[in-house]
């Protein structure tokens, strides 16, 4: 048995890695916020009408979920680099717990948001803790195809929340969605204290989240690989800001025929996950996330074609394009985040946290420029410019930032990855 400050011996780390169990700790505690978050939505015209209120103050109780998501990264990750990943994300779920039993009795709308705010704090420590735990148990090369086997594996449970929470009120009211959401966080806090030991390495006693910050934002390496995984992210954000305004707005089109054709970009992302999963034993990090870059800026400038030809104006050319870029965005999210929290595997959840603060922080702006964009615009133009844009961006932090490296990968490093993936199947 180890305590918080342990390391785990090889061999039991190597059972640990491979471990379905492990592989499902992974997706649930990722999963816990996003799902919570996406659950609620179908009911908000619901909350507003019973707590007498307008829209967008019900629409508080996302975007300030979004906000407790973003700060709960920034706070966590560091937390877990310097008491354990266990005992913070324990504590995290465990405010989850209480808040979603505060929104349960919750009697005024401001009540609820405040509720759902600590929900989102507490529950997304998962999101940022999962990353680090992935880089304590795997090699550099195995962990972007880690990343995205848990993404993969959380993305079905995603699609299918909104879904579930629409059912949900439409048979027994809202309430009964924040009484699923507190029943899964709490039998997901009890799964996660029986089953997860603690995996974070060693630390110097003196090190600290100021000197780790520090450490990770003077590495060129680490600081290309964070905005290369951030501004990729912000393709989905701007695409998803923008894309209903051009479908019901410019194309005519019902929001019902917008969802399912969104639908699309999203199995585009869970392909892209799939096939990073298969190709990364037999390529360097580094090759797939060019792999990534190249199609993923062939496929926005192909948009930005037809956007100039006016072929796009048809949901099926802009949504069969995008894609592609998304199979792509796949590629360069979990490889690059890889690369980003392998710069100082004993900092993984500073990075972690960095990371993903910024990630949701520009989101939330982008997806407004990306909603400007195409509730101002009478074609595609402005919307696929930007992309492209954020694409080329994105490519020239690898270009100009990223320091190259020669990666030799053995077959002994091919047939243990092999081997993991064929455990964790």
């Amino acid at each position: 048995m180890h305590g918080v400050m342990g390391k785990p011996p090889g061999a039991a780390k190597d059972n640990i890695a491979t471990s379905k169990v492990m592989l499902l700790m992974l997706v649930v505690m990722t999963g816990v916020a996003p799902i919570s978050l996406y659950m609620l939505v179908p009911a908000l015209p619901v909350l507003a009408t019973t707590f007498g209120r307008d829209i967008s103050i019900a629409q508080m109780t996302v975007s300030l979920y979004m906000v407790g998501i973003a700060l709960s990264q920034l706070i966590m990750g560091p937390l877990s680099d310097r008491f354990g990943r266990r005992p913070v994300l324990l504590a995290g779920l465990g405010l989850m717990v209480v808040a979603g039993v505060g929104s349960v009795f919750a009697e005024t709308l401001p009540q609820l948001i405040a509720a759902r705010f600590f929900q989102a704090l507490g529950g997304a420590s998962g999101m940022v803790i999962s990353r680090a735990i992935i880089r304590d148990l795997y090699p550099r090369e195995r962990v972007g195809a880690m990343i995205s086997l848990v993404v993969a594996a959380l993305m079905i449970a995603q699609m299918v929340s909104p879904l579930t929470g629409g059912l949900l009120e439409t048979a027994f009211g809202w309430r009964a969605i924040l009484y699923l959401i507190t029943a899964a966080s709490l039998i997901t806090t009890i799964f996660i204290a029986l089953a997860l030991p603690e995996t974070r390495r060693d630390r110097a006693e003196s090190s600290s989240f100021r000197g780790d910050l520090g450490k990770l934002m003077t590495s060129r390496a680490f600081v290309g690989y964070l905005l290369c995984q951030v501004l990729a992210s912000q393709i989905i954000f701007a695409f998803a800001g923008g894309g209903p305004y051009i479908v019901v707005t410019q194309m005519g089109r019902t929001s019902a025929e917008y969802g399912a054709w969104f639908a699309m970009t999203g199995f585009g992302y869970f392909v892209g996950n799939l096939l990073c999963v298969r190709f990364a034993p037999r390529h360097s990090l580094e090759k797939l996330i060019w792999f990534g870059l190249a199609l993923q800026v062939g496929g926005s400038l192909l948009n930005l074609v037809w956007s100039f030809t006016g072929v796009n104006q048809a949901p099926l050319w802009l949504f069969g394009t995008q894609m592609i870029v998304m199979i792509a965005n796949a590629f360069v999210m979990a490889n690059s985040a890889a690369g980003a929290i392998s710069i100082r595997p004993e900092a993984a959840g500073t990075a972690s946290g960095a990371m993903g603060f910024l990630q949701q922080g520009i989101g939330s702006l982008i997806s407004q420029f990306g909603a400007y964009l195409g509730g101002h615009s009478t074609t595609t133009l402005p919307l696929t410019a930007a992309i492209f844009a954020i694409s080329i961006a994105c490519a020239c932090t690898m270009i100009f930032v990223v320091p190259r490296r020669k990666v030799v990968v053995s077959e002994e490093l091919i047939a243990q990855a092999e081997e993991d993936e064929q455990g964790m199947m």
